[in-house]
């Protein structure tokens, strides 16, 4: 199960389990953009018009996806978007939209995906997407990088709950990705520049490059890893030390 299947990162997961044989339900609020992807997809891909931020939703989600893919054995909670202000300026329902999306709907969605794992007794392996925002403060961007912050701590507890189920819970931290959601600085030329001047490997990622490390910490490969955040940001988190040692040319 994925949510934010219909664009961007969430897309990349989707199309990438699909792509290595597996059966997979797309949650998200874009119909036309999910319709788009089964379109590609084909038959193993079950779309699901869903707001994760609704607790009944969630839980109707959960169960149609058992009963449509006869299992569920892996989640990954990447929907997210956000409404920016800064403190003084922030409107309250735009900072509960953000909050709500960014760390309600992984709670909500963890909650009710571990209750039919563990009811079903069958192991299995939960991605939150979080952000590296969760660890460097974004002016304009307090309820963003709050409920990120938020989802790093979650995944850890998750982790710690859940291990005696079978369950694996880790998060993987992306830096700039050429998504939508951040369209409106990467058609700045100016504010591109400065990003890139943080990021060691000069480009952003792509959604692909996200979807990777997603899929492995999912995988048997990671199955003695849980509680983990893997930073996926070029390298970015390890910059803002002066260069002592003078530039590489």
């Amino acid at each position: 199960m994925v949510t934010g299947a219909g664009s961007g990162i969430g897309r990349a997961i989707a199309s990438r389990l699909v792509a290595e044989g597996a059966q997979v339900a797309g949650l998200d609020v874009n119909t036309a953009a999910l319709a788009a992807l089964a379109d590609s997809l084909g038959p193993a891909f079950a779309p699901m018009t869903v707001d994760v931020t609704v607790e009944a939703q969630v839980a109707e989600a959960v169960s149609a996806t058992q009963h449509l893919l006869g299992g569920l054995d892996l989640a990954f909670n990447v929907a997210g978007a956000a409404r920016n202000a800064r403190i003084v300026d922030m409107p309250e329902e735009d900072w509960d939209f953000t909050i709500d999306l960014v760390q309600k709907s992984v709670f909500l969605c963890t909650k009710h995906v571990a209750r039919a794992m563990r009811a079903a007794d069958r192991p299995g392996s939960i991605v939150n997407v979080s952000s590296v925002n969760a660890r460097i403060p974004m002016p304009g961007g307090s309820p963003y990088a709050t409920g990120k912050a938020g989802v790093e701590m979650f995944t850890r507890n998750a982790a710690l709950e859940l291990a005696a189920d079978g369950i694996r819970v880790n998060a993987v931290l992306p830096g700039l990705v050429d998504t939508p959601l951040v369209s409106s600085v990467l058609g700045d030329e100016q504010l591109t520049s400065a990003y890139l001047d943080r990021i060691p490997l000069g480009a952003p990622a792509t959604p692909a490059q996200v979807a990777g490390p997603c899929l492995y910490l999912a995988s048997d490969d990671a199955s003695y890893i849980t509680g983990a955040s893997l930073a996926v940001d070029g390298g970015w988190t390890t910059t803002g030390y002066p260069q002592l040692g003078g530039r590489r040319d």
